[in-house]
């Protein structure tokens, strides 16, 4: 059952964590409580939580001090959240104020490899590679590309490598003129990040305030794997 925002009379919900990166905390209102196959959800006004999508992990964080998890809900296409782990919602209701807390950490890590994939698949369209996918997990993160002409050159090991020299000098080169990092509203409603102005995609991911603030980016020797240029990378973000 989902009491709707509508009936609540309270707005619509706002997207806190794509207004500011290193917000972490708010105080909001609940707008939205319902339940799904047995388990409590709750939405709030100022959603501070970002949901797992766009290959960007869900943020930690904390409603009303109970640790949560937040998902996208299909049906209402509010970012609900649900209790973590075994842990239970605390009872809320329509119109009641609440804290929303994220760990920053946690946060900033997030943001610091999602603005690193941009600036990759920026270095890899460059060479004239059309990305064929990205994640930006912890760990596991990696842009690929299509570049059927370009693939044979890269089966030899030191072909790989003198790519990889290319891609990792014009990381470099971005990340020490520390080029800003913007977000915009698209006329369709989209919303598009730029770095300066060295490339722009469709995200609605969260993202560090400039290339600046990254820090230990590093590309491995490149793969070749099913016809695709595999780039994984690390990065973290620099301390504040």
């Amino acid at each position: 059952m989902v009491h709707s925002i509508a009936d609540a009379r309270t707005g619509a919900q706002s997207c806190a964590y794509l207004d500011d990166t290193y917000l972490e905390q708010v105080d909001t209102r609940v707008i939205a409580v319902g339940e799904r196959d047995g388990t409590p959800w709750a939405a709030v006004e100022h959603c501070l939580f970002h949901p797992q999508g766009g290959g960007q992990p869900a943020d930690r964080g904390w409603l009303a001090d109970t640790e949560i998890v937040p998902v996208r809900d299909r049906e209402s296409g509010l970012v609900v959240v649900t209790a973590a782990g075994d842990g239970s919602l605390p009872s809320l209701a329509v119109g009641e104020r609440a804290r929303a807390r994220i760990d920053l950490r946690t946060r900033m890590l997030h943001a610091a490899l999602h603005t690193a994939g941009h600036l990759v698949e920026a270095v890899g369209r460059a060479q004239g590679w059309e990305m064929a996918g990205s994640i930006h997990f912890p760990g596991q993160a990696r842009i690929e590309f299509q570049a059927p002409d370009t693939v044979a050159r890269l089966a030899d090991p030191e072909g790989r490598e003198e790519a990889t020299a290319v891609l990792r000098a014009a990381v470099a080169t971005a990340v020490a003129d520390d080029l800003p990092v913007s977000a915009r509203s698209l006329p369709d409603g989209r919303r598009e990040v730029d770095l300066g102005t060295l490339h722009s995609a469709p995200c609605g991911g969260t993202h560090v305030r400039s290339l600046g603030d990254l820090a230990d980016v590093v590309l491995p020797t490149l793969k070749v794997k099913k016809g695709r240029i595999r780039v994984s990378y690390s990065a973290t973000h620099r301390s504040r």
